[in-house]
């Protein structure tokens, strides 16, 4: 099948890129600045490996979620919290219909290019907190997308059931240098290593088993997970 890879440049969508070129054709790429505070710091690494594979990238801008939403994911949003990726506080990063947004826009583009399928990374370690990350959600969404195409667009979800710790296996198995992708939410210089999304990447590898590659400002003891209490 041919397909467009959703391309953040993050752990997930990097691995999710890898993992369906063994088995489809990957004819796109395509990412989002939408004003998240990361958006500059992991856009760099979609951008390398599309072009690592030789792989057209696009990158579509939507201002208006930065200037309209309220999130705190957003530069226009309050302060990233730190703690637990699967804490109350981490939905304040939750930026609303996201992905329903995004894969409206990248249906319209993977039919208009020729694709036949939507690769995106979503996985169960979302579920805590994003709905619009939810197999339901996507279920729903996948039959719009088909329903609504003169060429019947199918989502794939590869990660659907599995964790972040799940992804990272994986991912060493293809060969990915997980160096070569970013996480934190803060989106500065370095990983934080204190935010959700730092802990959530710190503790995939530590549940992995794998060494963990990531320059972080500062590594403290891990909080526990809530999911896990």
């Amino acid at each position: 099948m041919k397909v467009c890879v959703l391309l953040s440049g993050g752990m997930d969508s990097v691995t999710a890129l890898y993992e369906v070129r063994r088995n489809h054709q990957v004819v796109a790429a395509l990412s989002f600045d939408y004003g998240a505070k990361h958006n500059a710091s992991e856009l760099g690494w979609a951008r390398m490996h599309a072009a690592r594979h030789g792989l057209r990238h696009e990158v579509v801008a939507l201002d208006f979620i930065n200037e309209l939403f309220t999130s705190a994911l957003l530069r226009s949003g309050g302060e990233i919290p730190d703690g637990h990726y699967a804490e109350a506080t981490m939905q304040q990063t939750v930026v609303p219909f996201r992905n329903g947004i995004m894969l409206a826009i990248a249906a319209g583009f993977a039919e208009s290019i020729g694709a036949e399928g939507l690769v995106i990374a979503a996985h169960a370690g979302d579920h805590a907190i994003y709905p619009d990350c939810r197999e339901p959600f996507m279920r729903a969404m996948g039959e719009a997308m088909s329903a609504g195409t003169y060429a019947n667009i199918q989502l794939l979800r590869p990660f659907i059931a599995a964790d972040k710790a799940g992804i990272a296996r994986r991912g060493a198995e293809l060969g990915i240098d997980y160096a070569e992708t970013w996480s934190c939410y803060k989106g500065g210089l370095r990983h934080c290593g204190v935010c959700g999304t730092c802990v959530e990447r710190r503790e995939a590898f530590l549940v992995a088993g794998l060494p963990d590659p990531t320059d972080y400002e500062q590594t403290p003891a891990l909080p526990p997970s809530p999911l896990r209490s």
